[in-house]
């Protein structure tokens, strides 16, 4: 049967048609989302005044932190804001400076294990069940562990500038200046460190007005470190008995030297049962190899 020219002529059109109609179809969806969610998030970014990374990972973090948050109690926020003051992350020009941050830096880490997951199903083709869980996990405590490892950090930090600026302290007392005076020698003259911004702090408090003993038990507080939660105590109660303040300071200074020689003696004791994980793994096997190997060569291939 022949076709009409109408017939001809609408098969002819229809194919591109349809392909205007399918196109127009996504650049609308494509505006819709657009308008909807990325216009909204591109001006968020172009707002930040960081670089181009951080205002990204900022506005992703703002976005998906109450989505964390819904799901956290009132307790696990406050621990988790004690954490980041010990880590000092409240101290520093960083991403993560509140808690509800650090709960959608979470998130944003579990969504990235995820995508990772994706791109191993669809590049190595990997089918195991438990490798997604696996990773959203690890994404998820990953940052958990990094909170950690900075707080280990600032403490190995503060106790190895604990001694010199106790001396300090202490000479600047026992040559007439008062606390707050000494005080501020040592942030001027000692070493620039976390110890050396929690004291800062501490002077910022007193001029506030608060009292000595407030300002100390606070610095306890925050650092949560044995050594200098020792030192605070002792001149808070000093301060209560009216015992001279240099006099406690000498002291402290003596027992801090101690216990930095103590630590030093049982780290050394320690580095011969460090070593033999390193011996046994790598060094024994290599030992071993060149002994013995050309003996198991010869004796596989060849004649003794």
């Amino acid at each position: 049967m022949h076709r009409s020219a109408f017939d001809i002529l609408l098969g002819m059109v229809a194919g591109p048609l349809v392909g205007v109609m399918i196109g127009a179809a996504v650049l609308l969806s494509l505006r819709g989302v657009y308008e909807a969610g990325l216009g909204h998030f591109l001006d968020d970014v172009n707002r930040q005044e960081s670089g181009p990374m951080n205002a990204i990972l900022r506005v992703l973090i703002g976005r998906l932190a109450p989505y964390a948050v819904r799901f956290s109690s009132a307790d696990a926020m406050a621990r988790l804001k004690r954490k980041m003051i010990m880590a000092g992350l409240d101290m520093r020009e960083t991403l993560l400076r509140r808690p509800e941050d650090f709960l959608g830096m979470q998130v944003l880490a579990a969504l990235g294990g995820a995508a990772f997951v994706l791109y191993l199903w669809m590049t190595v083709h990997v089918g195991l069940i438990w490798i997604p869980l696996a990773m959203v996990g690890v994404g998820w405590f990953l940052p958990r562990r990094w909170l950690t490892d900075q707080t280990i950090k600032r403490h190995l930090l503060i106790t190895r500038a604990l001694p010199y600026n106790l001396d300090l302290l202490t000479l600047s007392v026992e040559a007439g200046l008062d606390f707050s005076a000494a005080l501020q020698k040592v942030i001027d003259k000692g070493r620039k460190g976390p110890l050396n911004d929690e004291l800062a702090l501490v002077l910022r408090q007193l001029k506030m007005g608060k009292t000595r003993a407030e300002s100390l038990k606070t610095l306890a507080d925050r650092v949560n470190l044995s050594s200098l939660t020792t030192f605070v105590s002792a001149l808070i109660q000093a301060d209560r008995m009216g015992t001279p303040l240099g006099k406690v300071l000498r002291i402290q200074s003596q027992q801090l030297r101690e216990e930095r020689t103590q630590r030093a003696e049982k780290l050394a004791g320690e580095a011969p049962v460090k070593m033999l994980g390193p011996l046994i793994m790598c060094i024994m096997p290599t030992v071993f190899l060149i002994l013995f190997g050309p003996v198991i060569f010869q004796l596989k291939f060849g004649q003794f």
